[in-house]
């Protein structure tokens, strides 16, 4: 995606900044990515193309997906404020609450999202990917830091 197609898709990447991290890959996809799983391609649907965490009922919920991050030992929290000693992810769900995307917070306290297939980039703000495509931030989970944080 160019960044003028990805400006477009994301009209508030221009205002909150941004920069592309990595080349397309349809290998994973934002759920994974702010998981830290760049293998597989994360969503409760029943096909057996995707993964889902063993144990998780396979429905597009936000409590699923709460669900989902707490088996790699994220607990819902209050803010998206940046902690050094502790790693975010929040969930962005659309008007129907229908859980749409995901974003990791980076070490820098800057935000990391895997757009679909597309690139990954690193975004300056929450609302950068905010709008019609993933809608909005609906819940915010966190977790100690572990180790050395990926990009």
């Amino acid at each position: 995606m160019t960044p003028s197609d990805m400006e477009d898709c994301f009209p508030q990447l221009t205002f909150t900044g941004y920069g592309i991290t990595s080349l397309q890959t349809p290998r994973y996809n934002c759920i994974a990515w702010a998981a830290g799983d760049t293998r597989k391609w994360w969503w409760p649907d029943p096909s057996p193309f995707t993964y889902w965490p063993p144990n998780i009922p396979r429905e597009n919920t936000l409590q699923r997906f709460i669900e989902a991050f707490q088996t790699l030992g994220y607990e819902p929290c209050g803010d998206s404020d940046f902690e050094p000693d502790i790693e975010k992810v929040v969930v962005y769900a659309d008007d129907d609450g229908l859980p749409t995307h995901a974003a990791r917070q980076l070490p820098t306290g800057a935000w990391t999202s895997k757009l679909g297939r597309e690139e990954d980039i690193e975004h300056h703000g929450l609302a950068g990917v905010e709008g019609e495509e993933y809608g909005h931030v609906v819940q915010v989970l966190r977790r100690p830091r572990l180790g050395p944080a990926s990009p």
